[in-house]
């Protein structure tokens, strides 16, 4: 078991440390030098070259990336060749933004995703599987900026029940907080919301029409606990599919900010993008793989712990 955790966990590494050399190579791969980009179009080959001297740009391209690599390791992002601010600074600064939404989003499409999913399992051809149905699939059709927009009209501009955007520090006060980011919590959460239900329920009903329920009960293992031991094997497929989503609201997170105002990483990609500003853009980027990644692994290892099976395979 040991054995194959560190396998995983040497594998997750090792995706990482391919990723940053594609997303190294990638930023460096447009016409041009960043000295161009910070000194002007007037610099001229002198000042470009000591550009790139002191910012050991002119460095064969693995040196770069090893040396770039190793300051991550290290925590040390660098600093922007166009601000000249430190990125992981402003990292730091925008991810507790972003992350207060993923995390409240994330809350959300679990808890009501796996409820509903559940119940709709119990529940099979009746009204509620019914309605569960209906919402999935126009939870799954609706896009996250549209949803976002249609709350913003309203739930702030008509009802003026919260604000149209912006955000509001926990530091601010918690009814502050969670009036900034409730709706592009929702906005983010509800298609994951029904992807998570259709995935519980379609688990869980396989999962009770096996062999092993119809024996539990007929050896007199009351209601109660057949769901429960039934629940636990259907679980893998869906924590699977959490972790999944939970990369992927970080990518779907980015669009929600922009339709709200919030000044969280997205703000900072956008920047990065529009200046090519590489430093920050790999940094942003890597943490988001980084992200991605760990959830996937996160989930494996829960999984061992869920399914027996897996354990006696490993």
């Amino acid at each position: 078991m040991l054995r194959l955790v560190a396998g995983r966990i040497i594998s997750s590494i090792g995706t990482l440390l391919f990723v940053g050399l594609a997303l190294f190579a990638l930023t460096r791969s447009g016409p041009g030098s960043p000295a161009r980009i910070v000194l002007g179009a007037d610099a001229n080959a002198e000042q470009i070259a000591q550009f790139e001297q002191a910012h050991g740009l002119d460095q064969p391209f693995l040196t770069q990336y090893g040396k770039w690599l190793g300051d991550v390791l290290r925590g040390d992002f660098g600093k922007s060749f166009v601000t000249g601010r430190d990125v992981a600074a402003e990292i730091v600064n925008a991810l507790p933004v972003t992350l207060s939404i993923v995390l409240f989003a994330f809350a959300i499409a679990v808890i009501l995703g796996v409820g509903i999913g559940i119940l709709a399992a119990l529940r099979p051809a009746g009204v509620f599987d019914r309605l569960s149905r209906f919402f999935s699939v126009l939870g799954l059709s609706i896009p996250a900026f549209w949803l976002g927009i249609v709350l913003i009209r309203f739930i702030a501009v008509d009802l003026r029940w919260l604000p149209p955007g912006g955000y509001a520090p926990l530091s601010a006060g918690l009814a502050a907080h969670l009036q900034t980011i409730l709706m592009p919590a929702v906005s983010l959460a509800v298609y994951y919301v029904a992807v998570l239900a259709r995935m519980t329920q379609a688990s869980l009903q396989e999962t009770l029409r096996g062999d092993y329920v119809r024996t539990a009960r007929a050896m007199g293992l009351s209601s109660r606990q057949v769901v429960f031991y039934a629940l636990i094997n259907a679980l893998p497929p869906v924590v699977n599919l959490a972790a999944l989503s939970f990369g992927y609201m970080f990518g779907w997170a980015l669009i929600i900010e922009q339709v709200f105002n919030v000044p969280g990483l997205s703000r900072a990609l956008l920047n990065a993008i529009s200046q090519r500003d590489f430093l920050l853009l790999q940094g942003i980027v890597f943490l988001f793989t980084t992200i991605f990644v760990f959830a996937n692994l996160g989930a494996d290892l829960l999984n061992r712990v869920l399914d027996p099976r897996q354990r006696a395979a490993a």
